[in-house]
């Protein structure tokens, strides 16, 4: 294939013509990063950034340090509460429905479970102290009843 001048001229016009636009377009975009009155305006912007970054990675170290410290409290805070209402004196109506047991659990299954016992004479109420979900003195079955939906409450 033979090029003659002319088909070599328009080819070197076109790619001229490209370079002019794609110069134009550089510089536009250039003027437009350097808006400011000089290039000490930039200058100012970048170390501005670059303290605003400083800034904010100082206060992620604080965040994290406070969400630490908020994630150990949570784990001592009562997070699952179940109460069982019964009738301890089945068949002679005293009391009816009115006693209780409510368990209280922290995320390690620590807390308390707490029972009343209601007749028409007098209310007794009664407190166990539970750890890992276990109390050391003997619990009633309404007590376990209670402690049961309380870990479910916890792990849902």
């Amino acid at each position: 294939m033979v090029l003659t001048t002319d088909t070599l001229l328009i080819v070197f016009t076109v790619c001229m013509a490209i370079a002019v636009f794609l110069g134009l377009h550089t510089e536009w975009r250039v003027h437009r990063l350097l808006r400011g009155k000089n290039g000490k305006s930039l200058e100012d912007v970048i170390i501005r950034n670059a303290s605003d970054i400083e800034k904010f990675k100082e206060f992620r170290k604080e965040l994290e340090v406070y969400l630490e410290t908020v994630e150990k409290r949570l784990d001592q805070s009562v997070r699952g509460v179940a109460t069982v209402r019964f009738n301890p004196f089945k068949g002679t109506g005293d009391g009816g429905h009115q006693s209780f047991a409510t368990a209280f659990l922290d995320e390690n299954e620590n807390g308390i479970v707490l029972s009343s016992l209601y007749t028409r004479e007098r209310v007794g109420i009664y407190a166990k102290p539970l750890k890992n979900g276990k109390s050391e003195y003997e619990l009633t079955e309404e007590e376990r009843n209670a402690i049961n939906k309380a870990k479910e409450q916890l792990h849902s």
